[in-house]
This record gives C-alpha cells, sequence and structure tokens, in this order.
C-alpha cells in the first residue's frame, strides 16, 4: 500500500518529515523518498529502496543532503516516489498511494493529446507520473486532481509539494484511505497516521473527507474543494494494515481489534465452541489484540507460546531460495515450551489470505508438542484481491486460499456461491472450513462474520469499503 507524511512551518521542517515519514513504514516496503522545498535551492528530492532495510537508515543523512521549510515523504510499496515534475502548472513534487486498472486506457488518453510519459524497465510506466500526466491536463492543482479522480477506475490518494513551497494534499475520491491535518505553533501537517504527528508536538485540526482537497501552508489550511458526501474507507484498515494507536474516522485501531474479538468470542461461547481450549493466543502482532478481545471475553487465559525474534527479524525479509526462505520463517519463531506441550491452543489471526505462513507455524507448533491448534480468522475469508489500494494487486483471486479451495470443491460453478462459501452456517461454509482444517493442519477453524467485523468498528456499513470479502465495494 503506501502512507505519507507532509508539513509547512516558519522553522526546519526535515526532521518532522524524516520522523513522521518512519511512522508510516509499517504501510510499505519497497521505497522511500523525501521532498522539500528551499527558497535559495528550490526542489530538492531524495529516493531509495527500503527493501531489506528500513526507512531511517536510509535516509539518515537526510539533514545534511536536503533543507526547507516545507517537505513532503512517503513510503511506498509501488513505484519510487516522490517525483519532480516540470508542468504547465509549474515545478513540483507528487507522491501518491493510488491503483489504476484502467492505466492503458489513461495512457492512451494522454498520449492523444501529444504527451508522453517516461518509461520504466520493460516499458511500465510509473502510476504516479501517469497521474501526474493527467493533473497536468487542466489549469489547475485542484482541476487537474478531481479530474484525475475522476478518471481512474482505482483509487488515487495525492499529496503535492509546489515550487512557492505550498503543500497540496488530497484524499481519495471516496475516502477509501484517511487523510489527517495536524498543528502546531509553528505550522501545519498532514499525514495518513495521526499518532505520526502527535508524536512530533502536533494535535489533531481535522481529517479531510472524501475527494477533499485543501492547500497547507505554515500559515493555514485552505480548501480547494470541498468533501464529498459518499465514503468508502477500507475496513481492512482496522483489521490488519493500520497502526495500532491510530484513529480513523474517530475509531481507534487498536480498540477495534480488541472488540472484534471480543464480538466473536462472545459467539462461539454461546454456541459451545470454546471448550477444553487452554490458551487463546495471537498470531503476531496485528492478531494479537483481536486475540486480548477474544480471551477477556471468554475468560480462557491469553498466552503467547512463542515470540518472533526482531532484533534479528524486525520486517519482512525474502532470499532468492526458498531453501533460505523457509529457514528465515522457522528461525523467526522462538517457542515457550511450557505454553505449547499438551495445550489446546487457540489462534487469532488478523486474515487468512494465501494460508502458506500460518501452514508452517501449525506445524511448528505440533513439532513443539501441542495437542491442538485451534485458528480464528478476524475477518470473513478474503474471496476478492484488492483493486483499490494495493493491498494484494500481485495476487490473483485463484491465489487467495478460499478462492482455491472454492474450486477444488466445485469448479468454476462455486464462484457463483462466494457468500454462502463465506457464511460457516451453509452447507458450503461447512465444507469450506473442513477442508481448510485439512488442508493447513487445524483442529477447528472459523471466520468472523461481517456483520461482526462492521459492528466492531462502528461505522455504517455503506461508508465501508469491504470488496475483499464480498465483492462490493
Amino acid at each position: 500500500m503506501g502512507g505519507f507524511f507532509g508539513c509547512a512551518k516558519h522553522s526546519e521542517a526535515i526532521s518532522d518529515v524524516f520522523f513522521g515519514t518512519d511512522y508510516h513504514s509499517h504501510l510499505g516496503t519497497r521505497c522511500g523518498g523525501i521532498a522539500a522545498y528551499n527558497t535559495e535551492v528550490g526542489l530538492q528530492r531524495q529516493i531509495h529502496s527500503i527493501a531489506n532495510s528500513p526507512f531511517r537508515t536510509k535516509f539518515e543523512n537526510i539533514f545534511e543532503e536536503v533543507s526547507g521549510n516545507s517537505a513532503i515523504g512517503c513510503i511506498s510499496d509501488s513505484d519510487p516516489q516522490p517525483l519532480l515534475i516540470r508542468s504547465n502548472l509549474g515545478t513540483y513534487a507528487i507522491c501518491t498511494v493510488a491503483m489504476i486498472n484502467n492505466s492503458d486506457e489513461l495512457l492512451a488518453e494522454v498520449m492523444s493529446n501529444s504527451g508522453h510519459i517516461n518509461a520504466m524497465t520493460g516499458g511500465a510506466v510509473n502510476s504516479t507520473e501517469l497521474i501526474a500526466a493527467i493533473i497536468n491536463t487542466k489549469s489547475s492543482f485542484s482541476e487537474g486532481i478531481k479530474y484525475a479522480q475522476s478518471r481512474i477506475d482505482g483509487s488515487a490518494t495525492i499529496l503535492i509539494l509546489t515550487d512557492s513551497g505550498k503543500i497540496i494534499a488530497a484524499r481519495d475520491r471516496l475516502g477509501r484511505l484517511p487523510v489527517e491535518l495536524g498543528v502546531c505553533e509553528d505550522g501545519y501537517c498532514v499525514a495518513f497516521e495521526d499518532f505520526a504527528y502527535k508524536k512530533l508536538g502536533y494535535s489533531d485540526l481535522r481529517e479531510l473527507g472524501p475527494g477533499e482537497i485543501v492547500e497547507i501552508t505554515a500559515d493555514g489550511v485552505t480548501v480547494l474543494a470541498e468533501p464529498g458526501r459518499e465514503m468508502k474507507i477500507c475496513a481492512f484498515l482496522w483489521s490488519y494494515y493500520g497502526y495500532p494507536t491510530s484513529d480513523y474516522e474517530n475509531v481507534n485501531v487498536e480498540c477495534m481489534r480488541c472488540r472484534n474479538g471480543s464480538i466473536m468470542a462472545k459467539r462461539e461461547v454461546a454456541e459451545g465452541k470454546t471448550e477444553g481450549i487452554d490458551y487463546v493466543c495471537g498470531v503476531p502482532d496485528s492478531g494479537t489484540p483481536h486475540a486480548i478481545g477474544y480471551a477477556n471475553e471468554s475468560h480462557i487465559p491469553f498466552a503467547r507460546p512463542f515470540i518472533k525474534y526482531t532484533p534479528t527479524w524486525p520486517r519482512s525479509f525474502t532470499t532468492p531460495s526458498q531453501v533460505n526462505r523457509a529457514k528465515v520463517a522457522k528461525m523467526k519463531l522462538i517457542p515457550v515450551s511450557e505454553l505449547i506441550t499438551g495445550k489446546n491452543l487457540l489462534f487469532v489471526d488478523d486474515s487468512i489470505v494465501r494460508g502458506t505462513q500460518l501452514r508452517e507455524t501449525v506445524e511448528f507448533l505440533y513439532s513443539n508438542g501441542a495437542a491442538s491448534v485451534h485458528m480464528r480468522s478476524a475477518c470473513p475469508p478474503i474471496m476478492y484481491g484488492c483493486k483499490y489500494l494495493h493491498f494484494s494487486p500481485s495476487r490473483s483471486d485463484d491465489e487467495l486460499i478460499a478462492r482455491r479451495i472454492i474450486f477444488e470443491l466445485e469448479g468454476e460453478e462455486g464462484i457463483n456461491h462466494i457468500d454462502e462459501y463465506s457464511d460457516g452456517s451453509t452447507e458450503r461454509g461447512k465444507a469450506l472450513r473442513e477442508t481448510l482444517c485439512k488442508k493447513l493442519n487445524f483442529a477447528s477453524l472459523d471466520f468472523q462474520t461481517l456483520d461482526g467485523i462492521v459492528e466492531s468498528i462502528g461505522i455504517p456499513r455503506e461508508n465501508l469499503c469491504t470488496y475483499c470479502w464480498n465483492g462490493r465495494g
């Protein structure tokens, strides 16, 4: 996915942008960048790969290389950014968190207007550059952003730093991601994660509405485009992507996850599904608060039967060799034998996507003496690869384990009954769960319902995007 942070101050802004952007590192692992405006130098930019190193280690020299009273930074899971663009709107830096499903169509439109776009290796196009090219077809940033968002099939949340030091922030047309504004005595900032600016001494100003566009300077925030009425913020933000200390639409992530686990447990206790369980456990890290809520409601002790060794393996790490990848996964997990041997364990995970890591985790637990391992997913079965937020852009629907099971059970006909497979009370839903148990070696398996996850968020369902679960975005 990705995230960004920007600020405009009366004093130096680089320090705030460095730390504020770093606080978005959980949202992406591919590349990071910072752009700044200095009245003497103009726009400056630094981009680095963060594939195997944290953002802060790649930008630790940024204070000597870049300066300015306004700056933007981004974490990206897609293409390198921010980009520096020179156009009829002036020179500016731009970063986006976007998913464009009709890029060929939009590229053809740009080309037909005698435009051109730099190609990357293999002829691919940087999606941020494509968005900039569309913005440049209009006579103002606000007009161009609104036009680009209206033409994009997908989503586009945009942050721009102009050659006069102004910052322009635009929330996606349907508000699929949050954009938060902060204020301090010295200026203003914009971020995805509100805790990022609070740690830097800013306080909440407000959250942008869907499609709202604002201009930010050290002296204030000016609305360039009013927010729309329709919102479809991603429900999966609370389940998985969001950082525990973040609030979206005034709903805290950690509190939502605890409520979610509690709602699951209340249902399962009533159905007698918790009998004989010794410990409730979370699959770290995002599964843990769901499990705490489950344990509190069920009155079954919460435990951590294994710990991730984060000093050596603090983030995802991919080696070229499958053998070494398996070894890395194994080396991360350190068992606590007293909490495993002979115990009936119920684990709660944030979601079940492909199932590969869960199967390895369960095998690890059994090899360390677990009597049984039961699994609960804190959200419904994931049936669709996200087409809005790069949650699963590299995975076709067929790579999702729930879809693969459906195809194994019923072939193409099963796709017509996805709602039944999602519902654990139907025959198809029971068959999905039984088959997954056999494949992944679970003693039992169930999923949170869509009603349960909506209840735990507390926002009207019509304002939430639930596409990955039911295909309705």
